[in-house]
């Protein structure tokens, strides 16, 4: 008989989907360890064998998620022909992701967080690294198209990357709210004019007859 604790044999990719699945639609402080064993199909003795605790499984999600659960958002905006189809892209494609029907509405990197950082301060720092490298995704993008010339000298990138991705979180959250893709594609859609009008540049000055 096997030692109390021993991992069954299973497919590790398999449970941790089904992990994946708890975590998304419940956060990581409420996805209970009974909510998690039921999914995966596994004891809490197993469980803390192959993952060594809540916070272990948890971080194992996450690098599921980033290989596969992104839906291509964040990938292709470096490589992006311009800024505006950088943004285009984002937007755009979180409002079909967001609501994609084989899957939990929203983002897991937003929705999963702790709601208070003393509770887990090991994952809330893992989550915020998270969003804040998808922001230096987009200001190293509108930095290369300052030097382009697409964006004035002047722009904010850094500003710019926040305020966009703050709107991404807020389509994250409608999403969980119920938002369907129609919905959060207007506000995809919304962003993009914002954006235009944020990027435009007045008109140069009349030269003075004189």
């Amino acid at each position: 008989m096997p030692p109390r604790g021993r991992p069954r044999n299973f497919d590790r990719e398999t449970v941790l989907r089904k992990a994946l699945d708890v975590f998304w639609r419940k956060g990581f402080e409420h996805a209970s360890m009974a909510d998690l064993t039921a999914a995966m199909g596994l004891n809490p003795p197993s469980l803390y064998a192959a993952f060594g605790s809540k916070e272990g499984l948890f971080r194992e999600v996450l690098e599921l998620y980033r290989r596969h659960g992104g839906s291509g958002i964040w990938e292709p905006v470096a490589d992006s022909a311009s800024a505006r189809e950088a943004v285009a892209h984002v937007l755009r494609q979180s409002a079909r992701a967001f609501s994609h029907e084989d899957r939990p509405p929203g983002c897991l990197i937003v929705l999963a967080a702790p709601q208070s950082e003393g509770a887990s301060p090991a994952i809330c720092e893992i989550l915020r690294e998270h969003r804040t490298r998808n922001i230096s995704v987009l200001r190293e993008r509108f930095e290369r198209a300052v030097a382009e010339g697409e964006l004035a000298p002047e722009t904010d990138c850094q500003a710019l990357a926040t305020y966009l991705a703050t709107l991404q979180h807020g389509m994250s959250i409608l999403a969980r709210d119920g938002a369907d893709g129609a919905t959060l594609m207007s506000v995809a859609d919304t962003g993009l004019a914002a954006w235009d009008a944020l990027i435009s540049r007045p008109p140069a000055p009349a030269p003075d007859p004189h």
